[in-house]
């Protein structure tokens, strides 16, 4: 069986160790309430994908500031999992498969989307958001603006770096970005470790 690394793949500690990588689909701190990845899952994304993530990093750092990532690339069958409990398409692509294959899926199982915010990088502290990650509500949509005006200029910021960098972000998500050709890589169910 290949790996990542086999199909282009990076680990973004790997490539750039001044991220901060907390996976919560690793621990119960999610939506399900459960451990769905495994404890030694890392991070990936492709390679040109996770390359745009670093320049977004760099133009961060220029302000003291920088990314925590809370998901990356994500195997098609967790994908299963997840639309299991949320078979809403306004937060979940359904996956589809036909005939055993996939045939349909997130840009996540594509390693070309990216669940973030933005941390202080003086002091570690996350900057204050709309909501907190997988809020599935009205008020994680990008265009809600009856948070406060701190939560809408960090999530604005969050949104003009990282589409400068490459990445389109998902309407009812505010911390959701898919890099802007993630049709051109194919769905996968590869191992996160």
């Amino acid at each position: 069986m290949q790996n990542l690394a086999q199909v282009d793949f990076v680990e973004l500690l790997a490539l750039d160790n001044s991220l901060i990588v907390d996976l919560p689909y690793a621990s119960v701190r999610n939506f399900t309430k459960k451990i769905i990845y495994d404890a030694n899952a890392k991070a990936y994304l492709r390679r040109t994908v996770a390359e745009a993530l670093v320049m977004a990093q760099r133009k961060l750092n220029a302000q003291q500031l920088g990314l925590k990532i809370w998901d990356a690339y994500r195997p098609f069958h967790i994908q299963e999992i997840f639309w299991s409990y949320c078979p809403d398409e306004r937060y979940i692509m359904k996956p589809v498969r036909e005939n055993g294959h996939m045939k349909e899926g997130s840009a996540h199982n594509r390693g070309c989307a990216v669940d973030l915010t933005l941390v202080n990088t003086i002091t570690g502290i996350e900057l204050v958001m709309p909501t907190l990650f997988d809020d599935f509500s009205e008020a994680a949509h990008r265009n809600y603006m009856e948070s406060s005006s701190e939560a809408i200029h960090n999530r604005e910021l969050l949104n003009d770096i990282m589409v400068s960098c490459g990445f389109i972000g998902l309407p009812t998500e505010w911390w959701h970005f898919n890099w802007h050709a993630a049709e051109e890589f194919e769905l996968c169910d590869l191992p996160m470790v």
